[in-house]
């Protein structure tokens, strides 16, 4: 008999069966004694499902049969974890690599903090294994911050003090599952960005707290499903900001704004025009409340 919680380990795949078996590897390297992994096939057109199958023949393999994105598609990993009656839920990009006491970390670090809905890791860039992507965010009404803490700073220690924060990436974040079922699944209309940040500040709403684990430590490939400076990617992130004000922090709306236009002028500057269209349509629809789909804005 294990007496240690169980952990399922949602990794949601989309057209990158490469990085899903490098993920699956390091994952198959943890030293924590109770946990399964669950791969969830976000309707990929390349023929992922065929080969993960075929690289990963042990594990479990589960297909959406649509892009659902990021929020839909994990959630169809999570309801399975949550019918297995798995303690903790981790949620973990595929693009993103461990190392042996990541799961470990994260466990302990949510065994200690009862009141803890969800926890998250340190991460930082793949190809700069020393630099810092995030290490949690800083979130209160009124002040929307969009720049996530130790962003593109080198690890010298600065960050290594478990603490709560307002937010977690969803690149490495455990949930208590008895905590999902006071918050509800993740909101599948956010598609793709803010999904994680919503599912913090729900959990926050109902008195539960959010924990950054900096033992906890995984390398993150960005950006590699949605090509960095898109207009997929601007229009997402413009769309669901604004949803996140108007759900949680209306005072915050005029920051964003204020941060959008900024970052537009930018973009036009460096001639852009992925951006400047993105954020026109994604200001356009988080205004009107239009859904968005995945290739289709």
């Amino acid at each position: 008999m294990n007496n240690h919680p169980s952990a399922t380990i949602i990794i949601l795949n989309w057209n990158n069966w490469r990085d899903t078996i490098a993920c699956v590897e390091s994952c198959q390297k943890l030293t924590y004694s109770n946990f399964r992994i669950v791969i969830v096939d976000n309707c990929s057109t390349d023929g992922s499902e065929d080969v993960l199958r075929g690289k990963l023949p042990e594990s479990e393999i589960i297909q959406t049969g649509a892009n659902l994105g990021f929020a839909g598609g994990n959630n169809v990993g999570i309801r399975l974890a949550l019918e297995s009656v798995s303690d903790y839920i981790w949620l973990l990009n595929n693009d993103a690599v461990t190392e042996p006491r990541t799961l470990t970390m994260l466990v302990e670090a949510m065994e200690n903090h009862p009141t803890a809905a969800i926890a998250g890791s340190k991460i930082y860039y793949h190809d700069e294994p020393q630099k810092i992507w995030f290490a949690g965010g800083a979130w209160s009404k009124g002040r929307l911050r969009l720049r996530q803490r130790g962003a593109y700073q080198m690890d010298e220690g600065q960050f290594d003090e478990l603490c709560t924060i307002g937010s977690v990436s969803g690149c490495s974040m455990m949930v208590r599952t008895s905590a999902i079922k006071k918050i509800g699944l993740m909101d599948e209309s956010y598609f793709l960005y803010w999904e994680d940040t919503d599912w913090c500040a729900r959990a926050a709403k109902i008195g539960y707290t959010i924990l950054f684990a900096p033992k906890s430590r995984v390398w993150h490939k960005i950006s590699t499903t949605v090509k960095a400076h898109s207009d997929l990617q601007y229009y997402y992130f413009t769309r669901n900001g604004l949803r996140f004000c108007w759900k949680h922090d209306l005072l915050s709306l005029p920051v964003f704004l204020i941060y959008i236009f900024v970052e537009v002028l930018y973009g036009l500057l460096r001639g852009r025009m992925s951006m400047f269209n993105g954020f026109r349509k994604g200001i356009n629809d988080g205004f009107c409340g239009r859904s968005g789909k995945q290739g289709q804005i």
